[in-house]
């Protein structure tokens, strides 16, 4: 897996997009699983991260949200035990890591959707085919040469794996959505 300049830019900018529209429109964001932990796991020494990545993984494995928070908040307070900076980092947007856990579709979608790599596989093929491009001339040439390179890529591009379930992600978005503005109202 990549992890260059360039993806954390994208991922930077899409965070702030994703913030302005948040508050207004109750968007559901969903962050990476494996980068929270990654993330946790940094701070802890290095005998101890293949167990503690073992702990996280099948915390996160549980089917339901209820399951899921229980074995992660466990997991924070042993963590706060061992390194007070691996607990913060696992509090930290730890309720975003659990959207699709929240949603009720994380058994029939989080394979493809707990991580980035869906996305991060689109930029970085978008990278390749734009890399030597090193003069954009106006934001309508970059718009068409990105539309162009994802054109040439579409083929190379997989199914998502549990693809027929996406109308359940639907379903769930648009009752999550009815709810916040219900509650807004």
């Amino acid at each position: 897996m990549r992890h260059d300049t360039g993806a954390r830019t994208w991922r930077r900018y899409a965070r702030a997009a994703v913030r302005r529209l948040r508050e207004d429109a109750g968007v559901q964001v969903q962050r990476c699983q494996w980068h929270k932990r990654e993330n946790v796991v940094r701070y802890l020494a290095k005998q101890d991260q293949p167990m503690w990545r073992r702990k996280l993984q099948a915390a996160y494995a549980h089917p339901t949200y209820a399951d899921a928070k229980r074995a992660l908040d466990r997991l924070h307070r042993e963590l706060r035990l061992v390194n007070e900076s691996a607990a913060a980092s696992l509090a930290e947007g730890l309720e975003e890591t659990l959207t699709l856990h929240r949603l009720g579709v994380f058994p029939e979608l989080g394979t493809s959707f707990k991580t980035t790599n869906l996305l991060e596989s689109v930029m970085a093929r978008l990278e390749a085919k734009t890399q030597r491009v090193t003069r954009w001339r106006t934001s309508d040439q970059k718009l068409r040469w990105c539309a162009s390179a994802l054109w040439a890529t579409e083929r190379q591009f997989r199914r998502v794996k549990g693809h027929r379930h996406l109308p359940l992600l639907k379903q769930a978005l648009h009752v999550r959505l009815s709810l916040t503005n219900s509650a807004a109202a």
